[in-house]
Order: C-alpha cells, then structure tokens, then sequence
C-alpha cells in the first residue's frame, strides 16, 4: 500500500510538475500563459476533490460499422473516434491502454474500457494525434496499430515525431500550425488551440499542440483536442471554413481558477461550436478518466443546461454513448 501510494505521488509529479517549469518553446497565439506557480500547484494538489468515478452506459452499435461501407463515426471513449468519410479511415488522439501514464502502475486510469478494441478496428488510413499528453497520445496504442497495419500515416504536431520514430513507429509526418496534408481524397490542416504540452519534467512545451480539421470531397470534419477558450476556434472558421462536424471537449475543467486556460468547460465548449459555426457537434473528452475535480456527469448535465439557456436544440451538441454508431450524411 505505502509503494502504491509513493508512485501515484511520483506519477503525479510528472504529470503536473512540469506546468510550474519556465523553459519553453512553443507558445499560445495569444501568448496567454499556461504557466501556474508551485503555491497554485500544492493548492490544487493538496485540496483536490476526488469524486467517485461513475461508469456511463456504453453501446454496441459499433459491431454494424461493417455494414455501412463509409460516412460513418464512432466515439471510442475519451478523445478517440473512429471515423470514415467517403472511403478515407480516421482514428484520432488513440487511447486504448489501461491509464494515461508514463508507467502501468499509476495513474489515471480507465473509468470504462474502450468501446472497441484495436483487433476491432478496420485498416486505419490516418491517425491524428492533438498532443502528446498521456491521455492523447499513448504509445502502446500507437504501436500497435502501426503494427496492424504499416501503412497507417500518423500525424503528430511538431516535436512529436522523434519520439514516435524512437519507438519504431516510422510513417510519421509532424506540423506546425496552419500547415496540411493531403491524404487519399481528404486534406488534414494542423490548426491552434489554447493548451500546451509535456510528458515529463524537461520537455514543457517543446512540442506543439492543436487541433486537426480534416476536409474531405464533401465533408468538413473538426476535431479540436484540448483547449482554453480562445478566438483560435474563429480564426479556423475564417480560414478553413465551417465544419459540418465538430468533436469538442466538455470535461476536465474543474477547478476553473486552475485549469480554465487550459480545458473548456460545458458553456464554453458550447460556444466553441457556435465560433466554428458547426452545423453538428458531439461530445468528447469526459467519462472516461477522472483526471479533475468534477463529476463524472456534470459535464453532460451542464452542455444540457447551456444548450437550453441557448435556446439552442439537444441535437445541435450532442452526448454520445461509447461505442454508439453515427451515421454520416454528405452535403
């Protein structure tokens, strides 16, 4: 018990230690700090309420994808979809360990398991990776489906790909903001989000962060990765124009005086939709790791109430169940 509790303390200052270091490289475009002082840290450390962790009701529509050729996505669980368009087959941010950590025996760890397993999946085309933390980019993960199959191209932000290369995962191309790829019928543009990155105590900010906008023949998709509210969200909309789906964060961001610049809540997530000018949108990042101090379900249960406040339909930002099939109608 003494040993289990010693590495959940280390594995804690690994995760957060880095945000009180000052050395950085990569910036947010409002160069708004993400920075916290080493008092802000032992508050939050010390005080931290650590809810107890619920298991939402997951689906297994996912077993039909087989019938359905294309235009389809799947919430896996966290931040990670499944998602065909028009022939072209995504995976984002793939997450299918046990904890989001850089060791197995501690560390936040999965609330429910993922709704499908790799063996599950089809040939993967494209995988998108946000950022490299633990819960966003989990190298086991990452191996294996490189291993499944070798011609899966992994797009990683700028910093990351050495990592991937050192872990023997080669088919790797790494961005910079703005920066895009084209890929079969579909162009993947690397776009700014409110964040950071870390996945030790010397590596704060050398890699980027953002998320990705994926433009297929007639389809325009947006996964957005983690993020503070920041006008980026309507600079991708004036640049890229507006996605007909949107994937958007709405959990991890309790308590608001430590992790709102780096994590949306419900409310604001919601008027990230709005920013982007999504005609759809679905939920993502809660329910799988209790990473903060919210509940399990508050943050469906705030979306609800924002959307409502909004005058705005459920339908607009939707709660999906891990494992629930969506299909995908082309304009």
């Amino acid at each position: 018990m003494q040993i289990n509790f010693h590495a959940k303390k280390l594995i804690f200052l690994i995760l957060f230690s880095s945000l009180l270091m000052s050395d950085e490289r990569f910036t947010n475009t409002n160069n708004i700090p993400n920075l916290k002082s080493f008092g802000d840290f032992m508050k939050w450390s010390f005080s931290r309420k650590r809810p107890a962790p619920i298991k939402i009701e997951s689906s297994d529509e996912w077993k039909d994808f087989a019938n359905l050729k294309e235009n389809y996505l799947i919430w896996i669980g966290h931040s990670t979809f499944l998602i065909n368009i028009e022939g072209t087959i995504v995976l984002t941010d793939p997450v299918f360990s046990d904890r989001a950590s850089p060791v197995k025996i501690a560390g936040p760890k999965r609330i429910i398991p993922p709704a499908m397993q790799i063996s599950d999946l089809p040939n993967i085309d494209v995988v998108t990776v946000s950022h490299n933390h633990y819960d966003h980019l989990d190298i086991p993960s990452l191996k294996k489906l490189s291993l499944k199959n070798p011609e899966t191209i992994f797009l990683v932000p700028k910093g990351d790909q050495k990592l991937l290369n050192r872990k023997g995962i080669k088919n790797t191309r790494e961005f910079l903001w703005w920066e895009n790829i084209e890929i079969k019928q579909a162009e993947f543009t690397f776009t700014p989000t409110q964040h950071w990155s870390a996945r030790g105590l010397a590596d704060r900010n050398k890699s980027l962060w953002g998320g990705w906008f994926m433009s297929f023949p007639n389809f325009k998709t947006f996964h957005a990765g983690d993020s503070g509210y920041s006008k980026d969200f309507k600079d991708t909309q004036v640049k890229l124009g507006k996605p007909d789906l949107s994937l958007i964060p709405i959990g991890a961001y309790a308590p608001r005086w430590f992790m709102k610049a780096n994590h949306v809540n419900p409310e604001e997530a919601l008027q990230v939709a709005l920013d982007l000018g999504s005609k759809k949108n679905y939920a993502m990042h809660w329910g799988t790791f209790s990473l903060t101090d919210e509940e399990t379900l508050e943050p469906p249960m705030l979306l609800k109430k924002a959307l409502t406040k909004r005058g705005l339909p459920k339908a607009f930002f939707e709660i999906l169940k891990p494992g629930q099939l969506k299909e995908v109608k082309l304009n």
